[in-house]
């Protein structure tokens, strides 16, 4: 189990062995690096944003007081190095409007593809303004539940879900002038037109 090679591996490093570290990168480099992928939309740079967060994790090993889960505590931390990292460089702005090419050259009210589907969908999500990103990127593509998210953003349950539901809200609105699309996140579907 994950959380006992964590557990063990935490305990290694925090007693001098740093090989133990490598350990840790192993298990939680694949999640962090598609987290800051979701931030980014460059796979170099999520890269570069994921060895960033491993270096702050590191530095503050010895601080992980175990209240929460240590994959909790991995991706509060990842999220506030990726924050910082947007901040610094940010994203060009993507119209949705420049998505015409995914649909193919079909015209406007056709079903798009599953895969221009969901690529409609994870541009849709990097307009979204950061808090409402933020929520939608950890609970839907991270797959984690309210508590989990709620302790990654330093929110209430009860934020993450108006945030959640907001950020829903702006998505349906993104996406209602599109081709016929269906929005599954989880339990909910939305479709536009």
């Amino acid at each position: 189990m994950d959380k006992d090679r964590d557990s063990a591996d935490i305990r290694r490093v925090l007693a001098g062995d740093l090989a133990a570290f490598e350990n840790i990168v192993h298990r939680w480099q694949s999640p962090l690096v598609n987290l800051a992928f979701r931030f980014c939309r460059d796979r170099q740079r999520a890269e570069e944003m994921a060895q960033d967060a491993f270096v702050q994790i590191y530095r503050k090993l010895g601080k992980f007081r175990r209240e929460s889960a240590f994959s909790t505590w991995v991706f509060a931390i990842s999220l506030n190095v990726f924050r910082s990292s947007m901040r610094r460089k940010s994203l060009p702005v993507e119209s949705l409007d420049d998505l015409s090419d995914l649909a193919g050259g079909k015209l406007p009210g056709m079903e798009l593809d599953q895969k221009e589907q969901e690529e409609w969908v994870r541009r849709a999500v990097t307009t979204l303004p950061r808090k409402y990103r933020e929520a939608v990127i950890v609970f839907y593509f991270n797959e984690m539940n309210l508590t989990e998210t709620a302790a990654i953003l330093g929110v209430s349950e009860g934020t993450v879900k108006a945030l959640l539901h907001r950020g829903r809200e702006l998505l349906r609105q993104k996406l209602a002038d599109k081709p016929k699309t269906t929005l599954a996140i989880n339990e909910y579907t939305y479709e536009s037109r």
